[in-house]
């Protein structure tokens, strides 16, 4: 593939690593059934499910449909993002307001030495998936480019139909998409242009902001990528 046109601004590097990793999520994406999308390959997998049949305790969403949500902690995966937030100034009592964690979990975070633990947390089906990552954008877009009123938590109406749950989340991806590249290069080194209320982005430069929205995009598609081919597998050596 050639370089040849290829964008060196700031913003423009940011929106073609997220064009190109669109492209890619959609070809992967094309053909998913109902029956795939719901997909639970080990017990106590998060999904999407209807609202009194829901077992974790934040499960959230608007309608008849809820996405699972456990109680909140930091994963081992995320210690080291921690650390960064120190780095960057932030308190230990916003750290763990941002987390939704008290100040002794970030404290014992912060304590620890060595590798950290394995993480133990549930795998999550393709429509979970889908769903945290349309949530986010939809959230993204409303406390960034809209009227900063509506919770994100509320503004998707969870589908068990992989279908419809494609063409709203592609919508969404579409708007956010046209939105970020209006962003002007003072509004990219803002600390607190995005004032999504979840995470980190009231503290950060919006740059870091669309950066981790990428890297979020990428890594979720990434593993939609891998329970798709674990679906396949699963067909073609059942029996």
């Amino acid at each position: 593939m050639g370089s040849e046109g290829a964008r060196t601004d700031r913003l423009g590097v940011l929106l073609e690593q997220f064009d190109k990793a669109t492209d890619m999520a959609r070809a992967r994406l094309a053909g998913l059934g109902d029956e795939e999308y719901l997909w639970e390959p080990a017990p106590g997998c998060w999904s999407i499910r209807r609202r009194g049949e829901a077992t974790t305790p934040r499960a959230f969403g608007p309608g008849e449909w809820v996405l699972d949500l456990g109680a909140p902690d930091i994963p081992a995966s995320e210690y080291a993002e921690v650390g960064r937030q120190v780095a960057a100034g932030m308190s230990v009592e916003r750290i763990a307001e941002d987390w939704s964690v008290s100040v002794e979990r970030v404290e014992e975070v912060l304590a620890r030495t060595g590798d950290p633990e394995p993480d133990d947390t549930p795998l999550t089906t393709i429509a979970w998936r889908l769903g945290h990552l349309h949530h986010q954008f939809a959230g993204g877009w409303e406390w960034t480019f809209g009227a900063r009123r509506q919770d994100p938590k509320l503004m998707v109406d969870f589908t068990p139909s992989a279908a419809l749950a494609l063409e709203r989340f592609w919508e969404a991806v579409g708007r956010w998409r046209d939105s970020i590249a209006t962003v002007t290069e003072e509004q990219l080194d803002t600390v607190g242009f995005s004032q999504y209320p979840y995470g980190s982005d009231l503290d950060d430069p919006y740059i870091g902001v669309l950066a981790g929205s990428n890297l979020e995009f990428i890594h979720h598609m990434a593993e939609i990528a891998l329970l798709r081919d674990l679906w396949r597998a699963r067909r073609t050596t059942s029996g």
